[in-house]
């Protein structure tokens, strides 16, 4: 190919504090065996490992002076990083193998502190250039002819005496191939794992994905149209509509092209005037919601990861109440969950919202003793559960607070959250039964006051008793009749029946009572949305939107071999 620099010229170098003209003195390094000849060879980049993907393979650097990083980089996944400390400038060098009497053009992209470039050994006069530091990537470039002899060249980059860090990437030492070769020329890298949408405005939706080794740049698609390009492992795509769901795709690429498409995502703009800082996925029309014990009670210890795809939502169990009223935090169980990292824990919920799954963080339990009543905690809970958001990345919460709940309190705490969290929020609920017989009950009327922001309530069909239906019959726990005429009650007070889901155990061990099996959730589901496989109850007509069911817990689920969720995950999105 074809290959251009600037003007040849004798390059001095200038003191970078005294600003007196001075040749830079470099040393040699280990010497490879070049082939000299006449005939003048293609030309090649004859540095290795010249992107650092290899780490600091092929490269020495001073006094351990240099390292690779992730961020910032100008290509690929890693770039040199030189530490000047001392009387060291973090001078790092590689010697190529090269043609006798040839021209190479010397290359580098820089940024930081003062940051120098220069081949030594060439034959004939050595060469170096350097810039004063920048804040962007910055070109370094110059041109050396080797001697008569010489069939290798050492090239380096440092940095300055008590100057701040450089960064260096893509060495080029282009000219003809001294025998020793080039790095393999690039291949397609592959698809992008971990695509995961974050914080959403009412234009603009901010994604980020996995680094993939090997590729130079990424491209973003928007419902299939390319709408932006990265070279790192994040991108916001702007211009978009307030209130609107969109679905996001990326590729990963390089010289050699453009990878297949990752995994997609789904997430929706705020509406007007707001913004919503954690990832944002679509709740389905019918929708499967699960609770993970972030703690080892005798079920199947779990990563976020072992759950099954069959759910949509998983609530992680639980946040826990601070020495602030209202106030609540989280932390991970590591070691009841046999070493499972926080790391780990973040990564597991992009993978899971990669793949279309929302996860939230669940906020009582039957051990929780958070209380929200009063303007100061509501302002409390709003600004910790935000903070979560933040921090873990969570797509919204669940509020299953069985120790009493303030109607009015709780109504403010949401809509401050919703507020600052944005139209993607997922709320959910999951009150006992008793909290669910009356429109005047503070559980049902929190749910009521926020209904244009609520996307579910489960409420708990177990550790009940008996109970009212609709009709005004009482009915037993464990019955298809206690689910169905227990939900009527909801489906007729006013809730939509997108916000309505049965809430049950998963086994018999994950509850005291009230355990049915998986067949009787299905027949629930059927009597409610079609009005067939009822029991003695039968609504007086159907309500297809239905949301679907949940259950505690999915390690509850694994310890009875996923029974519930294989048998009743599909059956919940198979509904009308």
């Amino acid at each position: 190919m074809e290959r251009t620099a600037p003007r040849r010229r004798r390059r001095r170098t200038a003191h970078p504090v005294l600003g007196t003209a001075v040749a830079v003195a470099v040393t040699g390094a280990l010497t490879l065996t070049g082939l000299a000849g006449s005939a003048q060879a293609a030309d090649v980049n004859v540095a290795k490992n010249a992107g650092f993907e290899s780490g600091l393979a092929n490269w020495t650097c001073s006094a351990g002076s240099g390292s690779t990083v992730a961020s910032p980089v100008r290509g690929g996944t890693a770039a040199l990083k030189g530490t000047p400390a001392g009387q060291d400038n973090a001078k790092c060098v590689q010697t190529v193998a090269v043609k006798p009497n040839s021209t190479y053009t010397l290359s580098s992209w820089v940024q930081g502190g003062y940051a120098y470039l220069g081949a030594s050994g060439t034959g004939t006069t050595d060469v170096s250039t350097w810039t004063p530091g920048s804040t962007g990537w910055t070109q370094l470039s110059t041109r050396f002819t080797t001697g008569a002899s010489t069939t290798s060249v050492t090239v380096y980059t440092h940095g300055w005496y008590g100057q701040a860090p450089y960064f260096a990437d893509d060495v080029a030492v282009t000219g003809p191939d001294g025998g020793g070769g080039t790095d393999p020329a690039p291949t397609i890298p592959a698809a992008p794992s971990g695509l995961a949408a974050g914080a959403v405005t009412s234009s603009s939706v901010a994604l980020s994905w996995n680094a993939v080794s090997g590729a130079t740049g990424y491209t973003v698609y928007r419902d299939g149209v390319k709408a932006a390009t990265a070279t790192g492992t994040s991108a916001t795509v702007t211009g978009l509509a307030a209130d609107t769901a969109y679905t996001f795709s990326v590729r990963a690429t390089n010289a050699a092209g453009e990878s297949a498409g990752s995994a997609s995502v789904s997430a929706r703009t705020a509406t007007q005037g707001t913004g919503n800082p954690g990832p944002v996925t679509s709740v389905p029309k019918h929708a499967v919601t699960g609770y993970w014990q972030n703690f080892n009670n005798g079920a199947t210890v779990q990563k976020l990861s072992d759950v099954p795809a069959a759910y949509d939502i998983i609530a992680v169990s639980f946040a826990d109440a601070t020495a602030t009223p209202g106030a609540v935090t989280f932390t991970l169980d590591s070691a009841g969950l046999n070493g499972y990292t926080v790391a780990q824990f973040k990564a597991d919920i992009k993978a899971k919202q990669a793949a279309g799954k929302n996860v939230i963080i669940s906020v009582g339990g039957e051990k929780g003793s958070v209380a929200v009543n009063s303007d100061a905690s509501a302002t409390a809970f709003a600004d910790s559960v935000y903070s979560l958001i933040q921090t873990y990345g969570f797509n919204g919460v669940d509020i299953d607070l069985e120790n009493g709940l303030n109607s009015t309190y709780m109504t403010k705490a949401l809509r401050a959250l919703s507020a600052k969290a944005g139209a993607g929020l997922v709320i959910t609920m999951a009150p006992q039964t008793i909290d669910m017989q009356s429109t005047s009950g503070e559980y049902f009327k929190t749910a009521l006051n926020i209904k244009d922001i609520l996307t579910v309530v489960n409420m708990q069909y177990y550790n009940s008793g008996s109970m009212l239906g609709c009709d005004g019959k009482v009915y037993s726990q464990g019955t298809v009749d206690f689910l169905t005429a227990l939900a009527c009650i909801q489906l007729e007070g006013g809730l939509a029946p997108s916000q309505v889901g049965l809430g049950v155990p998963a086994s018999t061990r994950g509850a005291g009572s009230g355990y049915v099996a998986p067949s009787v959730v299905n027949a629930a589901l059927d009597c409610l949305t079609a009005g067939t496989n009822c029991g003695s109850f039968k609504p007086s007509r159907t309500y297809p939107a239905l949301r679907g069911a949940m259950t505690w817990s999915t390690n509850w689920d694994a310890t009875a071999g996923n029974a519930w969720s294989n048998a009743v995950g599909p059956h919940v999105h198979a509904l009308p």
